[in-house]
């Protein structure tokens, strides 16, 4: 269905709901009153939507057991060591919090790599689906204890968008410690709260601070957008709401109060999953005409292209940046990174000289590409 506004999200066939660590942990300890009133709300829309959990604070549950200093994030191997001792603590919590309304709840962890290679996110897309067919509800949260700085989310609001697009969801609900996005930093006076969005466009990205009050979790609203921006070029819709309140869900959903990014017409799948993968293996830069072929819906050619970095094969994910560095989009790329050295500049007909074989019709053909 068609969510154009936040009472919409009522009748989603299926929606995730993501959960911050800030809202689910305080002192090191659990918010259960508070879970336990999202989890009948949760209890209540699930009569007529299937609704996956995204929840952070497992590296702020397993910090306090262990006593670690900065809420386990002092280094890799602290917060590794939280993750794996918090995994167990916030699974219980919310299997816990859905046993009281018998719902069965799932844990299932997952690492960037899941989401970024096709055949995983198939599977990892399989899973879900069969365990909302079981009827137990999936809470989701990245693999912390072997993720690394470099391959990760790194904040679960991406990971949230990213798992809609696996579960073919309708919608995503980011509960935060704000009402939504404000035209500026929500603590000035004259800020506006934007109920709702057409594209996530330059200016937008613009008014996020990329500050979160509380100190504990790793998104922001930079991070927030980015995540509507996955979610919108996949056609699902994605709502940031207050969630500090007490039934949050509702307060959002009837009152109206909250930001509603509305999902792009005629969404293509798999030029959504190109969009929302987050690791290139490298960079092709291109010159201005080029980049002016590309907004016209040209491909990328080895005669517009001005360097290479990074090591890369056949068929992996390359980012696209204009002569100044501006990231363009990204895409699959037709050469390893050493034939692409091999050609770089070269019109066609120059080509199969120095490869020693027909070139391919393009570097980075336009429909294995996506813009940015």
């Amino acid at each position: 269905m068609t969510i154009a506004a936040l009472a919409d999200l009522r009748n989603a066939r299926r929606l995730v709901i993501k959960v911050g660590s800030a809202l689910l942990v305080q002192d090191g300890k659990p918010r259960a009153q508070w879970l336990a009133t999202l989890a009948a709300e949760i209890a209540d829309m699930r009569r007529n939507t299937e609704i996956i959990v995204v929840s952070s604070g497992a590296i702020a549950l397993g910090a306090a057991k262990l006593g670690l200093a900065k809420g386990g994030r002092g280094s890799l191997a602290d917060a590794q060591a939280s993750a794996s001792v918090g995994q167990v603590e916030l699974a219980r919590l919310w299997s816990d919090a859905l046993e009281a309304h018998t719902i069965t709840a799932a844990q299932m962890l997952v690492t960037l790599g899941d989401l970024e290679d096709r055949r995983r996110y198939l599977n990892a897309s399989a899973t879900l689906a069969r365990l909302l067919d079981a009827g137990a509800i999936p809470v989701v949260n990245e693999n912390d204890s072997v993720a690394t700085e470099e391959i990760r989310f790194g904040d679960n609001d991406r990971l949230a968008a990213r798992v809609a697009q696996a579960a073919g969801a309708d919608a995503v609900v980011l509960l935060s410690d704000v009402d939504g996005l404000f035209d500026r930093d929500p603590r000035e006076p004259d800020a506006t709260l934007l109920p709702r969005v057409e594209g996530v466009t330059p200016e937008i990205i613009a008014m996020a601070t990329g500050a979160s009050t509380s100190g504990l979790g790793s998104g922001g609203m930079t991070a927030k957008l980015q995540a509507a921006r996955i979610a919108e070029r996949a056609g699902i819709a994605l709502a940031i709401v207050n969630g500090t309140h007490p039934s949050p869900l509702a307060r959002a959903i009837d009152n109206g109060t909250g930001t509603i990014f509305l999902p792009q017409a005629n969404a293509n799948a798999r030029k959504a999953w190109l969009g929302g993968r987050l690791a290139p293996s490298g960079v092709v830069s291109i010159d201005r005409g080029c980049m002016m072929a590309l907004e016209n819906g040209a491909s990328v050619l080895a005669a517009g292209i001005i360097d290479i970095e990074g090591e890369f094969g056949r068929g992996d994910l390359v980012a696209v940046h204009g002569p100044r560095g501006e990231r363009l989009g990204q895409g699959l790329i037709e050469y390893t990174s050493a034939e692409c050295r091999t050609i770089i500049g070269l019109r066609e007909e120059q080509q199969a000289e120095r490869l020693g074989y027909a070139p391919r019709a393009a570097v980075i053909h336009r429909d294995h590409m996506v813009r940015i």
